[in-house]
């Protein structure tokens, strides 16, 4: 991929920061950036399904900005340039790494529960991102980064430069250093593929609508089945076509019958004693779920739950099993 820095861009009306950083002041850099470095980090995560990819990503496009800052020319602002430096970075690390993976991307679901499912560590999973501060939580959803993972390169820094961060074509084909028509193209086959895996409203649309009193409620009774060991409420929360995932674990259950098999035999039964803490993540209800597997010791970090709500009801649990998650999300790795 070219490099960035040959891409004339920004007017930030004579920032005397700018001119600072240029001569090579890195604090004066620092604060250029730092306004941006949250909303260029969620793009780096809808680039490449990873906060931690998002992290390196991120770090590399600002060297690379630092270093190419002298060839900035100031022809639209700043913010843009910076966008291109990122997505030209995400498109190089995604090309090498591949695309992050659900387990419904590996293989069918299982009927009945898997008892002793070993994580699967070769594969590149999906990852929860927090959604503090974020204005436009929609774009973090799970499904949509899910779907954007199905994409060509290409096509997902179209699709999103486009949609989410309002680019038109003729930029978007500037930044990328391709023709307005490629980039239409681009856009085009993008949508067919996230229109499909995405059907239906938003979670913002759906959480709007459900108000935050109703929503608590629903991820309190799915917390307190869990903590009970309550299969029958657990059950009532749950879509007819309800799916539980578990990355690293490989296997997932879809439907009803499925899911209760599941929650029956391991998280209500053969696990230990649970405590759940309500969060967010991807813009949607999470649970953070802490067990003890046994005597009096803490309750350790075990898994976030992403909920996926339809109506009042919970129709997809994406459980990312690792305490990592729980840092990211600013969350204890213990319950007393």
């Amino acid at each position: 991929m070219s490099e960035v820095f040959s891409v004339p861009q920004a007017n930030d009306d004579q920032d005397p920061d700018l001119a600072r950083a240029r001569d090579g002041d890195d604090a004066a850099f620092t604060r250029l950036v730092g306004p941006l470095r949250g909303e260029l980090h969620a793009h780096c995560y809808r680039m490449l399904g990873s906060p931690h990819d998002a992290d390196d990503a991120l770090q590399d496009a600002l060297l690379r900005a630092w270093r190419g800052l002298r060839g900035f020319e100031g022809r639209s602002s700043l913010r843009s340039w910076l966008y291109t430096v990122a997505t030209r970075t995400c498109l190089d690390s995604v090309t090498g790494r591949g695309r992050r993976a659900m387990p419904m991307d590996l293989g069918p679901s299982s009927e009945q529960a898997v008892l002793g499912d070993a994580p699967l560590t070769e594969v590149a999973w999906l990852a929860p991102y927090p959604d503090d501060h974020l204005e436009r939580r929609e774009a973090v959803e799970l499904a949509f980064v899910a779907a954007l993972q199905h994409l060509p390169p290409n096509q997902r820094a179209a699709l999103l430069l486009f949609e989410v961060l309002g680019y038109s074509a003729a930029e978007i084909a500037t930044m990328m250093d391709t023709t307005a028509t490629s980039v239409n193209s681009a856009l085009a086959r993008a949508r067919k593929v996230v229109a499909r895996k995405v059907p239906g409203p938003t979670q913002q649309a759906t959480l709007s609508k459900l108000g935050d009193a109703r929503l608590r409620e629903i991820v309190h009774g799915f917390a307190g089945a869990l903590e009970r060991g309550d299969a029958g409420a657990l059950v009532a929360l749950l879509t007819e076509d309800v799916t539980w995932s578990m990355p690293p674990l490989p296997h997932w259950y879809h439907g009803l019958d499925a899911v209760t098999d599941f929650a029956v035999k391991v998280p209500l039964s053969s696990c230990g004693s649970w405590r759940h803490r309500f969060t967010t993540a991807n813009g949607q209800p999470a649970v953070a779920s802490y067990l003890r597997g046994g005597g009096d010791g803490p309750f350790e970090a075990w898994s976030i739950g992403v909920l996926t709500l339809r109506g009042d009801l919970i129709s997809e649990v994406s459980s990312f099993l690792g305490a990592g998650h729980f840092t990211r999300l600013g969350l204890p790795a213990s319950l007393s």
